[in-house]
């Protein structure tokens, strides 16, 4: 039987380096676009689109004029619906594409600064149970999410997050948007993340920082108000439950800076007024 494919294979295709890789990269698009809309709300409308191109297909096999004219004269108008539709998705794999292509790196000025004031920040809102989410910017900038809070333009430090953050305070909801040492604005709006496949045990505060970083390369610390659990949403994924010490160990690796443990400041209760002062592993045993 196998001698019928015979003269099948005698007149193989040859195939060029070209060729080969005008496949390999058409393969890497359509993967990198599965893997792009896996366990999003495109899939489905995808799919929706795939059913409608297969009824058009059927259409010009069987010659219906009706149909063929409908479709011809709607489908300069589909593309721009289709845009409209996947707007997000597109947005997003732009965002990502642009990350991955960048070269540069976090400045060593930008390197060198040290968010630990957001630490001790998150460490008193989870003995507190005080929701918080605190944005610190990275590459991409966050002027848009910026422009829609409070502008303040202040130096970060954790008695401002401590007050902000404060439950009666008129700027507690919303998101704090942190830039290199500054704290740029406050009760900032983010989008929230649209996917299905997060925990129904998430609420807002925790969709609007796994959003802000679906979109964006910016970090998220946010604290359940209702647990006081400390959660970190990087890359559209959220790392929830995490300890002080392993929290500021994931910052560190994320905004590529060392800072040794002794030298890192920790909150100590005033044994009189209750009141977080911020001192130094160095400065304790000095």
């Amino acid at each position: 039987m196998w001698l019928t494919f015979l003269p099948l294979l005698g007149h193989r295709p040859e195939l060029s380096l070209r060729e080969i890789a005008d496949v390999l990269l058409v393969a890497v698009l359509v993967y990198q676009f599965l893997v792009l809309i896996k366990g999003t709300r495109a899939a489905p409308m995808l799919a929706g689109v795939g059913v409608l191109g297969l009824a058009v297909w059927i259409a010009r096999v069987a010659h219906l004029r009706t149909f063929n004219w409908l479709v011809g004269t709607l489908l300069p108008f589909a593309i721009f619906a289709l845009i409209v539709v996947f707007a997000v998705e597109i947005r997003q794999a732009l965002a990502r594409l642009g990350r991955k292509l960048t070269l540069s790196r976090v400045s060593p000025a930008g390197a060198s600064e040290a968010y630990d004031d957001i630490v001790l920040a998150a460490n008193l809102f989870s003995q507190n149970q005080t929701g918080a989410l605190v944005v610190i910017e990275r590459e991409i900038g966050l002027r848009t999410h910026i422009e829609s809070g409070v502008p303040l333009d202040a130096r970060l430090s954790y008695d401002l997050l401590a007050t902000i953050f404060r439950p009666s305070a008129p700027l507690h909801d919303g998101a704090v948007i942190v830039q290199k040492d500054r704290l740029a604005a406050a009760a900032c709006f983010l989008p929230l993340s649209m996917n299905p496949t997060l925990s129904m045990q998430l609420g807002t505060r925790h969709r609007a920082g796994i959003g802000i970083t679906e979109e964006t390369d910016a970090i998220a610390v946010i604290v359940s108000e209702e647990t006081g659990a400390i959660s970190l949403a990087v890359g559209g994924n959220i790392e929830r439950d995490l300890t002080v010490a392993l929290l500021r160990e994931r910052l560190s690796e994320l905004l590529r800076r060392h800072v040794p443990p002794s030298t890192l400041p920790t909150a100590v209760l005033n044994g009189a007024s209750g009141i977080p002062n911020i001192t130094s592993e160095m400065e304790r045993n000095s």
